[in-house]
């Protein structure tokens, strides 16, 4: 299993003041669901979300139109915020390479440090295991 190390707090910190866009990797519209709690605080600070959920694609959550894939999305994105299974972060991460996004942020849960060294290995920022909606406050 590959080593990670997260970022530390000031590199954190830097990291959500410098983010504007983030695609929201399995946003989902149920409101007991944590993408959706967390799409919407993200939303109240500030930041455009664009939520990614191939079986809700056309619809919308929180006022934000779904896209199927993070492929289609037109403009750049700075974060990739991942709430899928552990597995599933890998392919992920392929994704976020694709589009030239320049972090990615695997939620609570979901580890996979192969995932995590892939996207640093390709000059992003990798966080895992950690929710900014957490980190915000606690940093702010």
């Amino acid at each position: 299993m590959a080593e990670f190390q997260n970022p530390t707090d000031p590199e954190i910190k830097t990291l959500l003041e410098t983010t504007k866009t983030i695609a929201l990797v399995g946003a989902s519209p149920k409101p007991e669901r944590p993408s959706n709690r967390v799409m919407k605080f993200l939303l109240d600070q500030g930041y455009r979300v664009i939520p990614v959920n191939p079986g809700q694609a056309g619809g919308t959550i929180h006022g934000q139109t779904v896209v199927a894939k993070l492929a289609d999305i037109a403009d750049p994105v700075d974060m990739v915020d991942i709430f899928r299974n552990s597995e599933d972060a890998a392919g992920v991460v392929d994704d976020a390479i694709a589009i030239g996004a320049k972090s990615v942020w695997m939620q609570l849960g979901v580890i996979n440090p192969e995932a995590f060294a892939k996207a640093k290995a390709n000059g992003m920022t990798a966080v895992m295991d950690r929710c900014p909606a957490i980190e915000l406050p606690r940093l702010a």
